[in-house]
């Protein structure tokens, strides 16, 4: 963006997410706050762009993540480097004291309030240099909110007041599950020690639960929002979001199998295309050494192999009666490296798309998560997708 003296710098924010769907979700709120958001998937990643970067307004980082810190560890050591920068932590889980956190900073539960949070964002940094979409505060208002001014909090849409009543209605009935299992220790007769011991140890599960649960009804809200924000009719929004919701439901089943531990490679693969095949007729064909993946690794290959099954049926080699997909994957046992492979086959002629959508972001921002790189090639003779990570990012430890 310019004017007539000279180009406007827009404000980059510094996004910090290992959730790769959350963290798209949190960048398209910077977007609509009309900042340029900047990704990391951990705090090492976000330490080599602040050590390369002048330039960053806002941290904005969840602060449950694997690596070497965790957000509000990330916080206070930019704090103490770049005292400049505004800081913003978010959490499902863990809700840090005023003394916890770094001095100024905001903190904010999952799921975002979005009008909140694009009105936060701006009273810490101030208005954006991009386009601010209708509905926000400072659309409706037409003027400017500048650092310090009080912002009444909006009121929440139907949507977050569902998820706030469905927390509610888990919160309770986690709560019912803790006395029930109370009294059905007591009516076993376990003695005082075993109960304090058997105790802790549901309040860790349950702990646990709560923590998944919470962080899944941040990630549907993320693909709710993802999937009609691109969406070019409302039918075309609830279907593209109904199938990514199966995805992950096929991927969660998978994994209770295993007690959510590790799966196959192999599994999750022939699991998330089975749907998508013709019954009679293999259309799939997979090649490669079977190994044992992470729950993290299972979910995010799972929810792109989603997209670019439901791409290739409407538009690539499955939208043909002959058509097919090799998925094909090889082990550098020198360079402890895997490259996975998806080639479409005897479809129609390719052509590459004019804007990048929702799905093509999602798969690649797989490689970001996984610490490797993924290529899109758009070969008139078919659509090929290349996936290269490090297996210390997927492998799963015994």
């Amino acid at each position: 963006m310019s004017t007539a003296t000279g180009p406007i710098e827009v404000p980059k924010v510094l996004v910090v997410e290992d959730e790769m769907v959350l963290r798209m979700r949190a960048a398209d709120i910077v977007e609509d706050a009309g900042f340029c958001p900047v990704e990391a998937v951990n705090a090492d990643e976000a330490m080599a762009i602040l050590e390369t970067s002048s330039d960053i307004a806002l941290l904005f980082t969840d602060i449950q993540m694997p690596g070497s810190m965790d957000g509000l560890k990330l916080a206070h050591a930019v704090h103490a480097r770049w005292p400049a920068i505004k800081i913003v932590l978010v959490s499902g889980q863990v809700r840090p004291s005023d003394a916890e956190r770094p001095v100024d900073s905001h903190f904010f539960g999952k799921p975002l309030g979005v009008e909140q949070m694009i009105a936060e964002l701006q009273t810490m940094v101030g208005a954006g240099a991009l386009k601010i979409l209708p509905g926000t505060p400072l659309a409706q208002s037409g003027e400017g909110v500048h650092p310090g001014t009080p912002i009444d909090p909006p009121s929440r849409s139907a949507h977050e007041m569902a998820l706030s009543a469905e927390n509610d209605n888990l919160r309770l009935l986690l709560e019912q599950a803790e006395i029930d299992a109370k009294a059905l220790l007591s009516q076993a007769g376990i003695d005082a020690e075993e109960r304090e011991a058997a105790d802790k140890l549901q309040k860790l599960i349950l702990g646990e639960l709560h923590h998944r649960i919470k962080n899944t009804l941040a990630t549907v809200s993320a693909i709710a929002s993802q999937s009609f924000r691109a969406a070019t009719s409302i039918e075309h929004g609830q279907t593209a979001m109904e199938g990514r919701l199966l995805a992950l439901g096929r991927a969660h089943d998978l994994l209770m199998q295993v007690s959510w531990s590790s799966a196959s490679l192999t599994h999750t693969l022939s699991g998330a295309t089975e749907p998508y095949d013709s019954q009679g007729m293999r259309r799939f064909h997979f090649n490669g050494p079977d190994i044992r993946i992470t729950s993290g690794a299972v979910i995010a290959i799972a929810m792109t192999l989603n997209e670019l099954c439901t791409n290739t049926t409407k538009f690539g080699a499955l939208s043909k009666v002959n058509g097919r997909v090799e998925i094909a994957w090889t082990i550098d046992e020198e360079k402890q490296r895997m490259r996975l492979t998806w080639t479409e086959k005897d479809g129609p002629p390719v052509q590459q798309p004019a804007r990048r959508s929702f799905g093509t972001r999602m798969m690649q921002s797989l490689g970001q998560q996984l610490n490797g790189s993924v290529q899109l090639t758009y070969d008139p003779s078919g659509f090929v997708y290349l996936l290269d990570v490090p297996l210390a990012s997927i492998i799963a430890t015994v």
